[in-house]
């Protein structure tokens, strides 16, 4: 490299620290609010998670259903969003980001009245199965259209809102599940799951009001339009023309020069070959980087944590409903006071510290459930200590996971896809994470009735020890780097040329 290039790339680097420094001072209102719109979406599976925990209860007596259909009922919505999930990266690179999210809205408002009106057990599952696929492209596309929209400083704060609402919508099941249970058998449980169709209905004609987002406009060759909403979610129309400068730069290099002369004809084609059939050293880095964490979100249990937390405290000597229900709540607030925490300092500390710290606290907050549902399985007398200690580790679980795995998950994933593979990649990680969940669900109760329920939440305290190893050497930092820069952290260390800044990013 001669003086020149050097000196031509350290102009560049100096513009955009500028730009970056001028995105510290504040937050553009119109980037929040396109942030809280699409993420928006991610509430539907955070209320189906809430309520179906306390719901679930009254179906099974009402219905009078097993305790293995009970598992595939709950586990049946997490299987089928693989689908969505798979579905929502191809789709999204053809219709976009923003119908992408309508659609979600629409599919999942669908299941919602299908589960509220269902008469037996078929259509219920019917319902579960519907408003999965929806469930499915939500959790792709609004961390996706959020990571699209906003500037690398703030990125990771914007980016942890689904998890925000995932934890609101838990939250607020129950709270709708404590309100309701005192209604007929054969009414709560209807209220309980219907009442999904409300947020469903204003989260699809909220989203109308968005724009497009601006990487996915420059894929399509639309340039003045993408430049039209960098000015909106930009400070300054130079920080937009910056932005819009870096994006063109890596969809030219990204789609190739025979693609890039004519975008409006990308659909998407060709990425799941590059992603499954011959990825190069660095997509697999990201690829093993993204089904990694979504892997470990899932096998640490976390789902089936709080859909089956009423049977856990059930068996550990609380038998009252409403009681159970208000241990929910309480857990509901934990999770949601420190998913905020971490969405604040994201930016601040990074991924990594995060995510390490709340795997390492989710791993000792399990062994000590463990131990304390242990000591309550062979105690008859079912001391009211031993009961508040699994309380308060399950409390501290659920909220180890909002600082770490819950928000970072869908951050990490969404910003480490070059622009290309973005959608579908994502959509490839969140069907494992899906994958995953699902089949925890549909087998937590049957693995305890075997092992007990202290065996398997030292089960899961292992998970989450091997997760803590896995995060730490695979996972590099990627804050406050715009989303094209992230590559740079997966590429070989041996690059030449261009790609020498990358290194030296990476070494930073």
């Amino acid at each position: 490299m001669d003086a020149n290039e050097m000196e031509s790339q350290q102009q560049k680097a100096a513009g955009e620290d500028d730009f970056r420094l001028t995105s510290t001072a504040g937050l553009n209102k119109f980037t929040l609010l396109c942030a809280l719109l699409a993420s928006t979406n991610s509430i539907l599976l955070g209320y189906d998670i809430g309520v179906m925990s306390g719901a679930v209860l009254f179906i099974k007596e009402n219905l009078k259903i097993t305790s293995v259909q009970v598992e595939i009922l709950v586990g049946s919505l997490n299987v089928l969003s693989l689908v969505g999930s798979l579905a929502s990266g191809k789709t999204s690179d053809y219709i976009g980001r923003r119908y992408t999210i309508v659609l979600a809205a629409v599919t999942f408002l669908v299941g919602a009245l299908l589960m509220g009106f269902a008469p037996s057990f078929p259509l219920l599952l019917a319902g579960r199965i519907v408003a999965g696929i929806g469930v499915g492209y939500s959790l792709m596309i609004a961390p996706l259209y959020t990571a699209e929209i906003s500037p690398a400083m703030k990125r990771g704060f914007l980016t942890s809102f689904p998890e925000v609402f995932i934890v609101s919508g838990i939250l607020l099941g129950y709270i709708v599940n404590f309100s309701l249970s005192g209604l007929p058998q054969n009414l709560n449980w209807r209220l309980m799951l219907g009442l999904a169709a409300v947020p469903a209905i204003a989260i699809g004609i909220g989203v109308t009001a968005m724009p497009e987002s601006p990487r996915w406009l420059v894929m399509k060759g639309r340039t003045h339009e993408a430049k039209r909403v960098l000015i909106k979610v930009s400070d300054t129309v130079q920080e937009a023309e910056f932005r819009l400068s870096e994006i063109t730069k890596a969809a030219a290099m990204d789609l190739g020069e025979a693609t890039s002369s004519n975008h409006s004809d990308w659909r998407g084609q060709g990425v799941w070959k590059e992603l499954l059939l011959n990825p190069s050293k660095p997509v697999c880095r990201i690829i093993i980087a993204a089904i990694g964490i979504n892997f470990f979100m899932q096998a640490s249990g976390n789902d089936a944590v709080i859909y089956y937390c009423p049977e856990v405290f059930k068996d550990a000597g609380i038998q009252d409903k409403r009681q159970l229900f208000g241990v929910n709540v309480i857990m509901g607030v934990a999770k949601a006071t420190f998913v905020l925490i971490s969405a604040v300092y994201l930016d601040r500390f990074g991924r990594r510290p995060l995510l390490l710290l709340g795997s390492i606290g989710m791993a000792v907050s399990l062994a000590v459930l463990g131990m304390g549902s242990k000591f309550l399985q062979h105690s008859e007398t079912k001391p009211l200590w031993a009961i508040i200690v699994c309380i308060i580790a399950v409390c501290a679980d659920v909220s180890f996971f909002s600082i770490g795995l819950g928000p970072i998950t869908w951050v990490y994933s969404s910003e480490i896809f070059p622009l290309r593979l973005r959608a579908q990649g994502t959509g490839l990680a969140i069907s494992v994470n899906r994958l995953v969940s699902g089949v925890m669900s549909m087998t937590f109760l049957t693995i305890s009735e075997k092992i007990t329920f202290g065996g398997m939440f030292f089960v899961l305290s292992g998970i989450m020890v091997v997760a803590t190893l896995f995060f730490y050497f695979f996972l590099p930092e990627t804050k406050n780097k715009s989303l094209e820069e992230v590559w740079a952290l997966f590429e070989d260390k041996d690059t030449t040329g261009d790609d020498q800044r990358g290194m030296q990013m990476r070494e930073m």
